[in-house]
């Protein structure tokens, strides 16, 4: 990956604000340790000279900020086949399977998109770090759908403030346990990591903010089909929102989605949740709709992609038996 440069100018509003805090408010992928890094390193200079991250802006200052060439380390490239809806010099956007995990952990150093997506570009956004190269945001394992990535760093930072100022439509489908009250409403709910299981997040007022528009668009035997649009991205906000609702994405086993719903169901209903878990091995969630602004270009783009045929194949299955 090409250096490339980013250019700011302080407006004539600005009051007294540290250089690094000022540029972690207009860089919000870019984490602090990073920041601090480029500064250390003279990557930010200030009317052309090198700066310090004390330093006070004032109006009328030219901050530029240099991303240094780099390459992703300790990541294999593997040849996984990509589902690719859009690409350019700059982003990509990919239809994720269900089943695929987005980034190399612990437990999984191989097989995830990361891997996959080092093999097909020749170039990713160093932003998210040696083990998250071009992700701008991310899918659960199980989750299918649209996810897009950054080639550049000065697309990352760009399509991250989309999504820090809530300007990045994201809408999903999901098939939730039981009819809900409202056919249409919002979950306003802060979100933090269980501290006595961290895989797992939970609704706590010391989290972080997130909210989740949804609305009703079919209600089936057991279930309801939902749209839900993302204002905030956090870990599992789809999921925890829905359950405490009391209405969890359907063979969603984290967060009380399979045979726990099926407790004071009468015998026919039980058989027949039993029958449509048995087909579901995952939370039926699916990233359907996509649309932001291009970084670079300025146009508008949006992408959408069909439920996959496990979530179409259980709405078959569930309208079928309404019928009967």
């Amino acid at each position: 990956m090409a250096e490339q440069t980013l250019e700011f100018i302080v407006a004539p509003a600005q009051g007294k604000e540290r250089l690094d805090l000022y540029l972690a408010s207009r860089l919000p992928a870019v984490t602090r340790a990073k920041l601090k890094r480029l500064i250390d390193d003279g990557a930010v200079s200030l009317d052309g000279r090198p700066t310090k991250a004390g330093h006070l802006v004032r109006p009328g200052e030219t901050i530029v900020v240099t991303f240094p060439a780099a390459a992703p380390e300790g990541v294999e490239p593997e040849e996984i086949p990509l589902d690719i809806l859009y690409e350019d010099e700059h982003l990509l956007v990919v239809n994720k399977a269900a089943g695929m995990v987005v980034h190399p952990a612990y437990a999984n150093l191989s097989g995830t998109l990361v891997n996959a997506l080092l093999a097909h570009c020749r170039s990713l956004s160093s932003i998210g770090g040696d083990a998250r190269p071009g992700l701008v945001h991310r899918l659960d394992k199980e989750t299918s759908g649209l996810l897009v990535v950054a080639k550049n760093d000065l697309t990352h930072v760009g399509l991250a403030r989309q999504l820090s100022e809530h300007k990045m439509e994201r809408e999903y489908r999901a098939i939730v346990w039981g009819h809900l009250a409202r056919k249409q409403g919002c979950v306003r709910a802060a979100l933090m990591r269980n501290p006595k299981d961290r895989l797992r997040m939970m609704i706590h007022p010391e989290g972080k903010m997130a909210v989740t528009h949804y609305q009703v668009l079919e209600e089936l035997p057991l279930t309801s089909y939902m749209q839900l649009n993302l204002e905030t991205g956090r870990t599992h906000q789809i999921r925890v929102h829905m359950s405490s609702l009391g209405h969890p994405v359907f063979a969603d086993a984290t967060y009380g989605g399979r045979a726990k719903q099926l407790a004071g169901l009468n015998h026919e209903n039980t058989r027949l949740g039993l029958h449509l878990l048995k087909s579901c091995n995952r939370q039926m969630l699916h990233a359907r709709t996509l649309a932001f602004t291009h970084p670079v270009t300025g146009e508008l783009k949006r992408f959408e992609c069909a439920i996959p045929a496990d979530m179409q194949a259980l709405l078959d299955e569930l309208r079928s038996q309404q019928e009967i």
